[in-house]
């Protein structure tokens, strides 16, 4: 098990958008304030160039250098930024979309396969290693999810502040797209599922 390949997924703690269940994928808000549990030992940490990420980072990794890349961004929400479901759910192209989010898109925003992509371009830029800690959104969370499950995203669960440890047998299985060989979920703050 030497070569295995292991992410540790945190999707970033809840801001007031999250709050108001708004679509804040590229939105940039800061974090409400949270307690973490923070483990000094980590050196490294990859994730979003979003605030929200950032704060997160810092309170969970104090003493860790943070590589931010703007691939680990949640997916554009396009002309929803900011919205609410009750503000959308009368519009069909949001209809189809929360029906079948792999066949429709928001408008002037991204399509999951157009996240699917830069989330991995993202892991694929990684530098040589086998394990990464990576504070980054719900989006991409169920994205690679899916891909190390072989579920649909929709059955995909991201929850704030949780960390989901995802286990391939090697760097080149996750890039052939072989299914995982563990996966596992843990809160790491106290106001995880908001």
């Amino acid at each position: 098990m030497d070569n295995v390949f292991i992410l540790h997924l945190i999707r970033h703690a809840p801001t007031a958008g999250n709050k108001e269940k708004r679509y804040i994928g590229w939105t940039d808000e800061p974090v409400l304030p949270f307690e973490g549990e923070n483990n000094p030992f980590v050196r490294n940490v990859w994730g979003s160039d979003l605030m929200r990420c950032r704060q997160t980072a810092k309170v969970l990794f104090p003493n860790a250098v943070y590589h931010a890349d703007p691939d680990w961004r949640e997916c554009h929400f396009g002309k929803w930024e900011r919205k609410t479901y009750e503000q959308l759910k009368d519009c069909q192209t949001y209809r189809d979309w929360i029906d079948d989010p792999e066949k429709s898109v928001p408008p002037e925003g991204e399509s999951l396969k157009q996240l699917a992509i830069r989330i991995d371009r993202a892991v694929r830029s990684l530098p040589e290693g086998n394990e990464f800690t990576i504070v980054t959104h719900g989006g991409p969370v169920r994205c690679l999810s899916a891909k190390a499950t072989g579920h649909a995203f929709n059955q995909q669960t991201a929850l704030h502040g949780h960390r989901y440890s995802i286990t391939w047998q090697s760097r080149k299985a996750y890039e052939e797209g072989q299914q995982c060989i563990s996966y596992s979920a843990a809160p790491l703050t106290a106001n995880a599922n908001l």
